[in-house]
């Protein structure tokens, strides 16, 4: 059976999921050092904050891809 999110929406196409909600997801889950890790972006790495990384990955479409596979990712191993 396909992963849904708590909407019931299907989790790999990122239906109605914003931006914002998923960066928090992975920073709740696991932290601007271990993103940092994975995607090595300077949003994650050097002073992070959830409004810096926003700005960043709306300007930046292969960091946002990036981000949003890992979401996926994450999400469907839960």
């Amino acid at each position: 059976m396909p992963e849904r999110d708590e909407n019931g929406h299907l989790v790999r196409e990122l239906h109605g999921v914003k931006l914002v909600d998923i960066l928090e997801y992975l920073v709740a889950r696991v932290g601007f050092p271990a993103l940092g890790e994975t995607i090595k972006i300077n949003c994650f790495t050097h002073d992070p904050s959830i409004a810096s990384s926003l700005v960043f990955l709306r300007r930046t479409p292969w960091a946002r891809a990036k981000v949003e596979a890992l979401y996926i990712e994450l999400r469907t191993r839960e």
